[in-house]
C-alpha cells in the first residue's frame, strides 16, 4: 500500500520534469540593472549602457539622438522605467525621482577660423582683408570634440558703401548634422599702432619685447601715433607709457648722450686730420641729434652732432652760431648767457 502511495506522488513529478522545458519563457531574464545619475556621451547616439549600468549584451542598443555637442538633455523616472520595459532590465523606480542627466562634450569653433572663412569669401567682392569684422550677436558653434570639421560660407553679399556684409555660414561635421547660420555685420577700417605690452617708465629705453605691433579700429588710433617698430625700439620714453596702449610720438625719442650743460669733447674732423678740444653743450641731445657746443677755449658757439657719450662731432667749415667778437644770432647769445662760466 505504502509502495502505491509513493509511485502515485513521483509519477505527476516526473511528468512535470519531462514537459518543464516547454514551459519556460523564450525571452532571456532580465538583468539587474541601475541608472547612472549622469551619462557622457561622445557620439551621436545614446545607447542603453550609457543611461543603465548592468545592461549586459543589451548595453549596445540604441535609444536616441544624443544632444547637440556642448548640450544635455534630461530623461526622468517614466521615460526610465520605459526604457527598462522595453528592452527587459530588472529594474523599477522607488522614489519617483530617478533620473538621468546625458551630457555631450563639445568644442567651440575659434573666431578667427571662421572669420578667416568669411574674409576668404568676402573679400572676392572687395573686402578689405585688414578690416575688423563687427558680427553683434555672433557665438561661434559647438562641434564634437574630435570630430572633423569644415567650415565654408555661401550667398556672400557686400555693400562697398557702407561696408556691410552677410553669408550663410556653413559647418560640417562628424557626428552631427549640418549646420547652416545666416550672419550679418559690418567691416571696420583698421590701421596699424605700437603698443607697450608693459607699463614703461620715464627715461626707460624702450627694447624690441616692450612693444608689438597691432592693428586697431581707426577711429581710436590718434593723430601721431607710432605706426612702426622701428620708430620705437631703441628709443628713451619722455613719460611713463601705460600697457596695451598706442605709443604717440611725444612718448619717445632718441636715447639722451649729452646731457645739458655738460662738458664734452668736440671732436673736429677735416680731410686727414682730427682735433678734439673741450666743450660745453648747451642743450641735451641724442646719439645723432644736432645739439648747440660752447668751445670753452674761444667762447664760440656751433653745432655738432652727437655721436656718442659725452662726444660732440663738429665738422671744419661749420659756421659759428656766435663769433668771438660777441656778434651772433638772439638764439646763440641767450644760450651763451645761460651756459656757466
Amino acid at each position: 500500500m505504502r509502495r502505491f502511495l509513493l509511485l502515485a506522488l513521483l509519477a505527476p513529478l516526473s511528468a512535470g520534469a519531462q514537459t518543464l522545458p516547454q514551459t519556460l519563457p523564450q525571452s532571456l531574464p532580465e538583468p539587474l540593472a541601475m541608472p547612472r545619475a549622469q551619462a557622457l556621451v561622445e557620439d551621436g547616439t545614446i545607447r542603453l549602457g550609457d543611461i543603465f549600468d548592468g545592461a549586459g549584451t543589451r548595453a549596445a542598443a540604441p535609444l536616441a539622438a544624443s544632444p547637440a555637442p556642448g548640450r544635455r538633455i534630461v530623461i526622468e523616472t517614466a521615460q526610465l522605467a520605459a526604457i527598462a520595459r522595453a528592452h527587459n532590465l530588472a529594474w523599477r523606480p522607488l522614489t519617483g525621482s530617478e533620473r538621468v542627466i546625458v551630457e555631450r562634450p563639445g568644442r567651440t569653433l575659434s573666431r578667427e577660423e571662421i572669420e578667416d572663412v568669411i574674409r576668404a569669401d568676402v573679400g572676392r567682392l572687395g573686402l578689405d582683408p585688414a578690416a575688423e569684422l563687427e558680427l553683434p550677436g555672433f557665438a561661434p558653434p559647438m562641434v564634437p570634440v574630435a570630430a572633423f570639421v569644415q567650415v565654408s560660407t555661401e550667398q556672400a553679399w557686400l555693400d562697398p558703401a557702407t561696408r556691410r556684409f552677410s553669408v550663410t555660414l556653413v559647418v560640417m561635421a562628424e557626428g552631427m548634422p549640418t549646420l547652416r547660420q545666416r550672419l550679418a555685420g559690418r567691416a571696420i577700417a583698421t590701421q596699424p599702432a605700437v603698443v607697450a605690452t608693459r607699463r614703461i617708465g620715464l627715461g626707460e629705453t624702450i627694447g624690441a619685447g616692450d612693444v608689438r605691433l597691432v592693428r586697431m579700429r581707426a577711429e581710436r588710433v590718434r593723430t601721431g601715433a607710432a605706426s612702426g617698430l622701428e620708430q620705437v625700439v631703441g628709443q628713451q620714453a619722455r613719460r611713463p607709457i601705460a600697457a596695451e596702449m598706442p605709443v604717440m610720438a611725444g612718448d619717445f625719442g632718441s636715447v639722451i648722450m649729452i646731457e645739458k650743460n655738460s662738458l664734452v669733447s668736440m671732436v673736429l674732423e677735416s680731410p686727414g686730420l682730427s682735433v678734439m678740444v673741450q666743450g660745453r653743450a648747451l642743450e641735451a641731445a641724442g646719439r645723432g641729434q644736432v645739439v648747440p657746443v660752447m668751445n670753452l677755449s674761444s667762447r664760440t658757439i656751433v653745432e655738432g652732432t652727437a655721436i656718442g657719450p659725452g662726444r660732440v662731432r663738429v665738422t671744419t667749415g661749420s659756421t659759428p652760431m656766435l663769433r668771438a667778437d660777441g656778434v651772433g644770432t638772439a638764439q646763440a647769445n641767450a644760450l651763451a648767457n645761460r651756459a656757466p662760466r
